[in-house]
């Protein structure tokens, strides 16, 4: 019996199969299902790394845990928090 909550159901299990979870895949297979909404495209306001502060970072990787933040430069700061 198809789940009515799935609007594109054959994605869901396709997901499901490469090891998505229940949830992340119906949310990716109900927004590509969905006209007036766009998965592929990236979001995100923030300014790239590059032009925050070292501060700013710091405090981002505070935020996160990333261990050893107090001894990184700003280009160290920028590589952790893209490895996170």
């Amino acid at each position: 019996m198809p789940d009515p909550s799935l609007k594109n159901e054959p994605l869901y299990e396709e997901l499901r199969d490469k090891g998505m979870s229940k949830e992340k895949a119906a949310r990716i297979s109900n927004a590509q299902a969905d006209p007036d909404r766009d998965p592929s495209k990236k979001g995100g306001k923030a300014p790239p790394y590059e032009d925050w502060t070292k501060d700013a970072l710091y405090d981002r990787a505070r935020e996160i845990g990333i261990e050893g933040r107090s001894k990184l430069s700003k280009p160290e700061l920028i590589e952790a928090l893209r490895r996170h």
